[in-house]
């Protein structure tokens, strides 16, 4: 890490606190880490980055899951079997990530973003009523689909906002309210970093000793997110992703035509 800068890596260092945190709660901290990485280090490659990124979330997802499955009611077992799918997704996503032009990862990142806002805000009472009857066997099916290929694929090939586009699937299709949409999609979250992870090392594009550093700041922000968002309950969280996806989309757009 010779040739990065005192302020860049402590820049960076908050980002990943606050990727971790925003992760734990509602998804989505990627894309807070990884515009701060390319910002940063702008002469490293996409895929070195993308790799860096999945190996600094895999560390705060696995907690703030851990976290979730101690203290909410979650179903484990269908967890596991959307993100063993999900693994696979995001693992052939990885494979073709190599070949990423940085200069269309913003406008990808804006577009998917300005639509997640968008059916967030038109539906207002989303994910704030309690869970509805277990789900039956075609809307588990459609989970598997969705959120483990469909979405596993799009976190290995591009990656940030995987969470909150979890939590919104599971939390339509599933009828989860957000909380549980929340711990569901962290264990799912962490199987789609783990395939995404292997793939990117085998490429060798993980910069490892600056993942080890922001690791440790991404893990306290999952730690901390992951308590709040079950103490305060879904109001809280629908709350925080409106007022993230509307900071992102701003930042993005800033960054992009200013």
């Amino acid at each position: 890490m010779h040739d990065i800068s005192l302020v860049t890596l402590l820049t960076l260092c908050l980002a990943a606190a606050a990727a971790g945190w925003i992760d734990a709660v509602v998804g989505g901290g990627g894309l807070i880490l990884l515009p701060a990485l390319l910002v940063g280090l702008p002469d490293h490659r996409p895929a070195q980055l993308l790799g860096t990124n999945k190996a600094v979330a895999i560390v705060g997802t696995s907690a703030a899951a851990v976290t979730y499955a101690r203290r909410a009611p979650v179903d484990v077992r269908l967890a596991v079997r959307i993100g063993g799918t999900a693994l696979i997704g995001s693992s052939c996503g990885a494979l073709l990530a190599a070949g990423i032009n940085s200069d269309l990862l913003r406008p990808l990142i804006m577009v998917v973003l300005v639509g997640v806002l968008a059916f967030v805000m038109l539906r207002p009472a989303f994910g704030t009523a309690p869970a509805g009857a277990p789900a039956g066997r075609a809307r588990i099916w459609a989970a598997i689909g969705v959120g483990g290929l469909g979405i596993g694929f799009y976190d290995g090939l591009i990656g940030p906002g995987t969470g909150t586009f979890l939590v919104i699937a599971l939390t339509a299709i599933l009828r989860l309210d957000l909380v549980n949409a929340s711990a569901t999609a962290k264990i799912v979250n962490t199987c789609t970093n783990l395939g995404a992870l292997v793939m990117f090392s085998a490429q060798g594009a993980v910069l490892w000793r600056l993942a080890a550093v922001l690791a440790v700041f991404n893990l306290g922000g999952g730690l901390l997110g992951a308590r709040m968002a079950l103490k305060k309950g879904a109001g809280f969280v629908r709350g925080v992703l409106v007022v993230v996806v509307l900071g992102l989309v701003a930042k993005l757009a800033w960054d992009q035509w200013l």
